[in-house]
């Protein structure tokens, strides 16, 4: 099991002898403690899926691991306990609880989170967004004054009946009665009294409308000068929010229209805004607000795009760089009663379609910015590349591509030519490394080609192949050029200016090829001594060298 949020792993030695690092154990308990819970399995090296052959853990390493981490932390609980692997060998799997009250810290009066497979330190700037966050979900499961038997009878039923028939249910889950069930998901507490979670699926009108921050959406349409042409409003606490989703799809008449386009003989209509992508945002909206904050969901639909702008600032740990790959739950169980009824995708995986739908209609990808006091994702209307649609459907029909080769392909696609680079800062990666697994079945299948040497500037493209099989009828573009010609356009260009700078020789042979592919082979024309360079910086000027005998740039003489 690799690491991540939910999971590290550590050697025997970190906590025997004069190898060990209790401290650093302790960092990791904390950050575990103010994110969702985790386990640390301790003897286990890293990179091994195993603790060594014939690993005996010594009595009482739990008794002092305990102990360490009192000692060492505050508002941290653990619980160890001592396992025994398929080879035989013993560990610890130290299980560390997420405290829904209080925010948990070192000794030392450090506080850290758990951030995809690192605990990384909180800043004094995000030390009040920490606090926010563990307010905020001991909000869902509050107790109100409201009985459950008092609850809206039509909701309660309606929402029963979704979770028994869902597929995502267990069958052992199903056959609880009613008040189990309710317990189960949070909706009730012992004493039969709905949470705040369980007023706003199941209570009435009145009961909904007393809740703190209940949501509002407002749905804004503008016109091409800003001027606001339309409104529909939810803020009379009739609906529930499984009920706000589907009125906002069936209500907006924007969501309906869509672009035609030539599909071979055949027409083809591209949705303005996929509904998979707006009940997904409409689901992100109200899963992940912030209910101790005040404020309304905004959609604004304007001529060439929408805004979702939600309340309240991104979970911590959580940037507008790491939202696809980031899972940080702010409405634990809300999210999780929202994926049992098919209202949105798995925690975690909701960009992931939402950017794999968008580009399957030749669409960017949505654009995340984060305010203050509010966060807004931004969904383009336009179709920008309708020849994209032919690559990515030939790709799914034909080789069954999983969902990340799906979007590498797309973003590839898109931009005709990109590096290993680029394709990091596209993609929100930390590095090369987690490039792999987006990449490398792309390249195995020859959907992708790659051109260049192997570091981070190789270059990436859609095999000729592939756009000829699936009609591809996109503009010729200078950006997959290969290096060769470069070279060729390069040394034609100087015989014909003999002197140029390299943005001007750019100029003239295409401003479409990338800079840096001019500069690559410049360098390496003149390392063949091929051609030569004269001058500084911004007065650099280049010039073929006839033959190796002979200067274009004779010394001056004395």
């Amino acid at each position: 099991m690799k690491e991540n949020i939910l999971y590290d792993r550590k050697s025997l030695r970190s906590v025997l002898g004069k190898t060990a690092n209790f401290k650093e154990l302790a960092k990791d308990c904390v950050a575990f403690s103010n994110a969702e819970c985790g386990v640390i399995d301790i003897g286990i090296e890293d990179k091994e899926d195993l603790p060594p052959d014939g690993q005996i853990i010594p009595e009482g390493l739990t008794t002092t691991i305990v102990n360490q981490i009192r000692s060492l932390t505050e508002a941290v609980t653990v619980t160890p306990e001592i396992c025994k692997a398929n080879n035989g060998a013993q560990y610890i799997k130290l299980h560390v609880k997420r405290n829904p009250n209080a925010v948990s810290a070192t000794s030392s009066g450090r506080f850290f989170i758990r951030i995809g497979d690192s605990s990384v330190p909180v800043g004094p700037d995000d030390i009040a967004r920490l606090f926010e966050d563990k307010s905020n979900k001991s909000w869902e499961i509050t107790p109100t004054n409201y009985n459950w038997q008092d609850a809206d009878k039509e909701k309660l039923n309606g929402l029963l009946q979704r979770i028994k028939t869902s597929d995502r249910v267990s069958a052992s889950l199903k056959q609880k009665d009613t008040k189990e069930l309710l317990d189960y998901f949070f909706l009730t507490e012992e004493n039969d009294n709905l949470t705040n979670l369980g007023v706003l699926f199941i209570g009435t009108q009145q009961q909904r409308g007393r809740l703190l921050n209940a949501p509002v959406i407002q749905c804004i349409k503008y016109d091409q000068y800003g001027e606001k042409v339309n409104k529909w409003l939810w803020d009379d606490y009739t609906k529930n929010p499984a009920e706000m989703i589907s009125e906002l799809w069936e209500t907006i008449p924007e969501w309906k229209e869509s672009t035609e386009i030539s599909d071979g003989m055949f027409r083809r209509n591209i949705p303005a805004y996929p509904e998979k992508v707006i009940r997904e945002l409409a689901a992100n909206a109200l899963v992940h607000r912030q209910y101790t904050v005040k404020g309304d969901i905004f959609i604004n639909i304007y001529p060439d795009h929408l805004e979702f702008k939600n309340p309240g600032r991104l979970p911590l740990g959580v940037t507008v760089e790491n939202i696809l790959h980031t899972t940080k739950k702010r409405n634990e169980h809300m999210a999780n009663l929202f994926y049992v009824l098919h209202l949105m995708e798995r925690e975690g995986s909701g960009y992931d379609m939402m950017y794999e739908t968008l580009l399957a209609n030749g669409k960017v990808v949505p654009k995340v910015t984060e305010g203050e006091d509010w966060v807004e994702v931004r969904i383009e209307r336009n179709i920008i590349s309708q020849e994209m649609i032919k690559v990515m459907d030939y790709a799914d029909q034909k080789y069954a591509c999983k969902q990340k080769q799906l979007i590498c392909l797309g973003l590839i696609t898109l931009h005709e030519s990109v590096t290993g680079t680029q394709l990091i800062e596209l993609l929100n990666l930390k590095d090369s490394k987690y490039l792999r697994s987006w990449l490398q079945p792309l390249i195995d299948k020859r959907l992708v080609i790659a051109t260049g040497e192997k570091t981070k500037a190789k270059e990436y493209r859609v095999n000729d192949k592939i756009l000829k099989d699936s009609q591809y009828r996109g503009r010729t573009s200078l950006k997959r050029i290969e290096d060769y010609r470069i070279r060729e356009l390069i040394i034609e260009d100087l015989k014909i200016y003999k002197e140029a700078s390299s943005v001007e020789i750019r100029t003239r042979i295409g401003n479409e090829i990338p800079a840096k592919k001019i500069w690559k082979q410049i360098n390496k024309l003149i390392a063949e001594g091929k051609i030569i360079a004269k001058g500084e910086n911004r007065w650099r000027k280049y010039a073929l060298i006839e033959s190796p005998q002979m200067s274009l740039f004779p010394k001056s003489e004395e």
